[in-house]
C-alpha cells in the first residue's frame, strides 16, 4: 500500500529559531528570485524565514515563424521580470530597500545581441526583425549541426552523455553561423538566458559554470586537461573560429583569459542604477550567479525535510556532510518538460545523460541530468487531442475539478464498474510509448516519436480515462529507466525530489513510486519550488550586504529618477490585475516574521500576516493544466522613502575562508527549506509493482523495435536512392 505523508514540521529550521528566540534572525531581510520559463516569467519576495511573501507572474510569447523554428524576445522577457518583482514587492508590502540578493533562473535558451550596442539581434527565420534575439530552448532547427556537432567525437562530448543535444546552445550557434553573413554574425555577442539577465541587471560579463558548461560545451580548468575552458580545436572542427577571436570574447571570454566564471548563487556584483530603477528595487541588491531553471528547482527542492526515515537515505547521508548530502537525492523538476538531477562528489558518466559537469552548483561537485522532453506537454497533448476532450473540459467544469482530477476520479469508478483487480490494471493491454518530441534521455536520439499499441475506435471518456493513465504510466516508465541508468552509472539514488505542479496528481505520484521503487518526495514549494531557488540564489550573494547592514552603515539618498514621485509605480499599479491568475506557491503554515515581532502568541493581525495560508488547504488547492487556483498573500503597501548607500562602488568579495565548498548555498537551502510529504512504493511482492515491471520490458521493447524500424526503412531509402543516381 502506497503511504502518504505529511512532514511532522512544515517549519525551517530559521522559522523554529525565530520561535524560539524572535531577535534570533533578522526579519528585515528580504530576497527576491525571478524565474523565466518557457511561457512566462515570475518573481517571488522570500523572508529570511523561507516564506515566499508574494509571487506574481506574467506570460512571455514566443514566435513560431516555421515549424521548429521557436524564438523569444529579450525585450518582453526583461519587461515581464520588471513588472513581477515590481508586483510582488508591492504585494510583500515592503521597503524594496530591504531587497539585500537577487536571484535568476531561466530556460537554457540562447541570446544574440549587438556588441557595440547591446541590441538584440536577430536570430530567424526572420531576420529582418531583431526583437526576437532568442532562440528557445525546444527550437528544432539545427539537426544538420547537431549532426556534424557530434560526428566529431570530440573529447568534450562525453560529458555532455556522449552527444551534442539538439536543444543544446552551440548547435543553435553554428545554426546562426551558417545562415547569417559572416560580417553580420562577427557584430554579435552571445548569452545563456540566465547569464543575459545577469549582465543586463549588473553590466558583468561573468558567466555561470552552471549555463556554460551544462549547455555550451566549456570544460572547467583542469577537466580533461582543460587550460581556459573552451576547446579551441572543437570550436574550429565545428567551423566556429569567430567565437575563439580576442580570447573567446563573443562567449564572455573564459577562465585564466580575463573571463569570470562563477558557481550557483555567488556574487555577480549589485544591481546596477539603471536595472534597480526598472526592477523597483536599489543598489543594495546583490546578484548570485544563475542557474538553467532546472537546476533552480534542485536548489529549492532536495533539502526538503522528512519526517518519514527513509532507511536507505539515513544511512548513505550519515557519515556526509554539507552539500554533499545531497548526492542521493535526485531532483524531478517538472513542468513542460521533466529534468532530472543528480550531484555527486565525483564525476560519474552515464550513457544518454547529459553530464557530468564539474562546478556548476558547487566548486568541485559534479552534476549529471537526465531529462524527459515532454511530460506536462505531453499529458496536455493527449487530453487535447482525443475526441472527448470536450466531453471531459464539460464534465470537469460541472463538477467544479479539474481535468485531471476528474479523470482520476473516472478511472476509480471505472475499477469499480469493470470489476478491475486496480486501477493499474485499467490499461494492462494499452502499451504507451510517449516521445512524441523525440528523447533527452538516456537514448538521446531526438528522432524518436510515440507509439502507442492497444488503442480501439472507442471516442468516450472512458477510454480518454484510460489512454491519460498509460501517458502517466509511461512518465514513470522513463523516469524508471532513467533512473536505472543512472544507478549502474555509478549513481547511489535513494529518492526522488518531485516539484512541479504533477506533484499535485496522485495517480501519477504513486507510479513513480512503484515504477522506480523509489519514495517521492514533495517539497512544501510544488508550483513555486523554481522561483523559491532563485530567491535562494539571491540570498547566498546577499551575505556580504547584510554584513554591512549590521555594521550599522547609514542609508542615504538614491535618486534613481524617482524625485517627486517615489515608486509611483506602486500606486500606479494598484488597480492594475495580474493578466491572469497568478500560480499558487503553496504558502507556509503562517508567517513566523510577524508572529515573533509581535512577541509570539497570539499576535495581532497586521496586514502582514492577515492573509497567510494554512499549509493543509494545499490538499484541497487542484492543478488544472497549468491554470492554477491563486492564493493571496500579505501586503503592507509600504513605499520607499529612501535607498541605501552606492555599494556597487564597494569591492566587496565573498568570504570563503574556511568554507567547504558550497556551504554557503547549502547552509541556506537546509535553513529556509521547510518539510515535505513522502510517497513510499509499494512492497515488492505487490500485484501493481508486478504488473509494472512485466509493462516495463515491454516498453524497453517497443524503444528499441522502433529504432530497429527506423534503420530498416533508412537503409532501404539509400539503397533507393543510390539506385535512383546511377539511372
Amino acid at each position: 500500500m502506497v503511504v502518504s505523508s505529511r512532514s511532522k514540521s512544515t517549519l525551517t529550521l530559521n522559522q523554529q529559531a525565530l520561535l524560539e528566540n524572535p531577535n534570533s534572525i533578522d526579519t528585515s531581510v528580504f530576497y527576491v528570485g525571478v524565474d523565466v520559463g518557457t511561457g512566462s516569467a515570475r518573481a517571488a519576495v522570500v523572508d529570511n524565514t523561507g516564506s515566499i511573501l508574494a509571487l506574481s507572474e506574467r506570460p512571455i510569447a514566443r514566435e513560431e515563424l516555421k515549424p521548429s523554428y521557436i524564438t523569444q524576445s529579450t525585450t518582453e522577457i526583461w519587461d515581464a521580470i520588471c513588472y513581477c518583482v515590481k508586483s510582488s514587492v508591492r504585494d510583500a508590502g515592503i521597503d524594496p530597500a530591504d531587497v539585500y540578493g537577487i536571484g535568476f533562473d531561466a530556460t537554457c535558451s540562447l541570446v544574440a545581441v549587438e556588441a557595440s550596442s547591446e541590441k538584440p539581434f536577430a536570430v530567424g527565420p526572420d531576420f529582418t526583425n531583431a526583437d526576437q534575439d532568442v532562440i528557445l530552448w525546444m527550437d528544432h532547427r539545427a539537426v544538420e549541426e547537431t549532426d556534424e556537432i557530434n560526428a566529431t567525437g570530440h573529447k568534450l562530448l562525453k560529458y555532455v552523455g556522449g552527444t551534442m543535444s539538439i536543444e543544446m546552445e552551440m548547435p543553435k550557434l553554428k545554426w546562426l553561423k551558417n545562415n547569417v553573413p559572416s560580417e553580420k554574425f562577427k557584430q554579435a555577442k552571445f548569452y545563456d538566458l540566465a547569464d543575459f539577465l545577469t549582465h543586463r541587471a549588473t553590466g558583468s560579463e561573468a558567466r555561470s559554470y552552471n549555463s556554460t558548461a551544462c549547455k555550451q560545451g566549456l570544460l572547467p580548468l583542469g577537466v580533461e586537461g582543460s587550460k581556459n575552458g573552451w576547446a579551441k580545436d572543437f570550436l574550429e572542427q565545428i567551423n566556429l573560429p569567430e567565437v575563439i577571436e580576442d580570447d573567446f570574447r563573443r562567449l564572455g571570454g573564459a577562465p585564466g583569459l580575463g573571463g569570470q566564471w562563477l558557481s550557483a548563487g555567488e556574487t555577480v556584483g549589485p544591481l546596477n542604477e539603471k536595472a534597480a530603477e526598472e526592477l523597483g528595487l536599489t543598489t543594495n541588491a546583490f546578484v548570485g550567479s544563475g542557474v538553467i531553471d532546472a537546476y533552480a528547482g534542485w536548489v529549492g527542492t532536495v533539502a526538503a525535510q522528512t519526517d518519514i526515515d527513509i532507511p536507505a537515505l539515513v544511512e548513505r547521508e550519515k557519515s556526509k556532510e554539507g552539500i554533499d548530502k545531497s548526492a542521493g537525492r535526485l531532483a524531478a523538476v517538472a513542468g513542460t518538460s521533466t529534468c532530472h538531477i543528480a550531484l555527486s562528489k565525483d564525476p560519474i558518466f552515464v550513457e544518454g545523460v547529459w553530464g557530468p559537469y564539474r562546478d556548476v552548483i558547487a566548486p568541485g561537485f559534479w552534476l549529471a541530468e537526465g531529462g524527459q522532453s515532454c511530460t506536462g506537454a505531453l499529458l496536455a497533448h493527449v487530453l487535447n487531442t482525443h475526441p472527448a476532450y470536450s466531453e471531459l473540459a464539460r464534465l470537469a467544469d460541472q463538477s467544479n475539478v479539474s481535468k485531471f482530477d476528474f479523470l482520476n476520479s473516472r478511472l476509480e469508478y471505472l475499477k469499480r464498474t469493470r470489476g478491475a483487480r486496480s486501477v493499474v490494471a485499467l490499461a494492462k493491454h494499452l502499451f504507451f510509448y510517449g516521445d512524441y518530441h523525440g528523447n533527452r534521455s538516456p537514448i538521446a536520439d531526438p528522432r524518436m516519436k510515440a507509439a502507442i499499441v492497444g488503442q480501439s475506435m472507442d471516442t468516450s471518456v472512458d477510454d480518454l480515462a484510460i489512454t491519460y493513465l498509460g501517458a502517466c504510466e509511461f512518465i514513470a516508465q522513463q523516469t524508471r529507466q532513467i533512473v536505472e541508468k543512472m544507478r549502474k552509472s555509478g549513481h547511489d539514488l535513494t529518492s526522488i525530489f518531485m516539484s512541479g505542479g504533477q506533484c499535485r496528481n496522485g495517480l501519477l505520484m504513486r507510479l513513480l513510486a512503484d515504477c522506480t521503487g523509489l519514495p517521492i518526495i514533495i517539497p512544501r514549494y510544488i508550483d513555486a519550488a523554481v522561483v523559491f531557488g532563485a530567491a535562494l540564489l539571491g540570498a547566498v550573494a546577499a551575505k556580504d550586504a547584510i554584513a554591512l547592514k549590521n555594521k550599522g552603515r547609514r542609508r542615504s539618498s538614491l535618486k534613481l529618477n524617482l524625485q517627486n514621485k517615489p515608486l509611483d509605480f506602486l500606486s500606479a499599479q494598484k488597480d492594475v490585475g495580474s493578466p491572469y491568475t497568478a500560480p499558487s506557491a503553496t504558502a507556509s503554515t503562517t508567517d513566523i516574521s510577524a508572529i515573533a515581532a509581535a512577541g509570539g502568541f497570539p499576535f495581532p493581525m497586521t496586514a502582514a500576516n492577515q492573509k497567510t495560508v494554512n499549509e493543509e488547504q494545499e490538499d484541497d488547492i487542484s492543478d488544472s493544466e497549468g491554470e492554477e487556483q491563486t492564493i493571496s498573500f500579505g501586503t503592507k503597501g509600504g513605499i520607499q522613502k529612501d535607498v541605501s548607500d552606492k555599494v556597487k562602488d564597494l569591492q566587496i568579495k565573498q568570504s570563503n575562508e574556511n568554507k567547504a565548498p558550497g556551504e554557503d548555498l547549502w547552509n541556506i537551502m537546509v535553513k529556509l527549506s521547510g518539510g515535505g510529504k513522502v510517497v513510499v512504493p509499494s512492497p515488492e511482492d505487490n500485484s501493481d509493482r508486478q504488473l509494472l515491471n512485466a509493462k516495463y520490458k515491454i516498453f524497453l521493447d517497443q524503444a528499441e523495435t522502433q529504432q530497429k524500424y527506423r534503420e530498416l526503412v533508412d537503409d532501404i531509402e539509400v539503397t533507393i536512392a543510390k539506385h535512383t543516381a546511377k539511372a
